[in-house]
């Protein structure tokens, strides 16, 4: 590790070195200036420098003070903004809008992180974030296919997503014990996210996945009867797994509609 740093397993840390694949995700994320650019976990700064190169400043969110300290040695003052802290508790809205966030996220937390973005996505133009390839693969995953889940369900509500490229572990020092792809997302325009009642939504995805091999019958028995899912057009005896984000909508829509007649009278 460049001037002796250890890279900290309590971080997450692993830090990219590979010159040709540093190369590729900057061609992809094609920064600019005037452009507000966040870098979670910029480590060792491999990317920090051909970020900087190209936008001429940078906002950057780091938790490992002995990488703060390097960080401030090495970038003159004005050409970094170091938010100091816990990417999990950094408040976007602090940064104008729009915002392009990257980064090479923590392995052990990158789910968290993705739904904490999430909350800010009407001020994100878009993120490219490199993720265990797991992750990634279930992130852009069709229905019906076993990476299919939760996960899936959740951020293709709100994101645009496509799987850019994989990225092996020699390009890392240390290197993980995983493969790493880079995802792209693009927020969805909030007239594509009209869902009633977004925490309904997240209840009954959360429940209709909870156990994968039960039926829907069995999974939302708490808000819909066979004659609900009749209506629907959805079969009770289907999994989770089979249905698609708008179908999930469409549960939660119908069960907020009933709520708040039930509500009114």
């Amino acid at each position: 590790m460049p001037q002796g740093h250890i890279a900290r397993k309590r971080f997450g840390q692993n830090f990219l070195s590979d010159a040709n694949i540093i190369a590729r995700i900057i061609e992809a994320i094609a920064p600019k200036r005037e452009q507000t650019i966040v870098e979670i976990g910029p480590g060792l700064g491999a990317m920090t420098r051909p970020l900087l190169a190209a936008c001429g400043h940078l906002h950057v969110v780091e938790i490992d003070r002995d990488l703060i300290v390097r960080l401030k040695q090495d970038y003159a003052e004005g050409l970094l903004t170091i938010h100091e802290g816990d990417a999990l508790k950094f408040d976007l809205s602090t940064l104008p809008a729009p915002l392009r966030v990257v980064g090479n996220l923590p392995y052990n937390i990158s789910t968290p992180l993705l739904f904490h973005f999430a909350g800010y996505a009407e001020r994100i133009r878009d993120m490219t974030f490199m993720l265990q390839k797991e992750v990634v693969d279930r992130m852009v995953a069709e229905p019906g296919s076993e990476d299919y889940g939760r996960l899936s369900v959740m951020l293709q509500y709100r994101f645009h997503m496509a799987s850019l490229f994989d990225v092996p572990p020699e390009a890392f020092r240390p290197a993980p014990k995983v493969t790493s792809a880079i995802v792209w997302l693009q927020p969805r325009p909030l007239a594509e996210c009209n869902c009633l009642d977004e925490a309904l939504f997240g209840r009954i995805v959360t429940a209709a996945f909870g156990q994968r091999r039960k039926t829907l019958r069995n999974t939302l028995r708490e808000w819909f009867s066979d004659q609900d899912f009749a209506e629907l057009g959805i079969n009770p005896q289907a999994r989770g797994e089979t249905l698609a984000v708008a179908d999930f909508v469409r549960l939660a829509d119908w069960q907020a509609r009933r709520a708040g007649s039930t509500a009114g009278s």
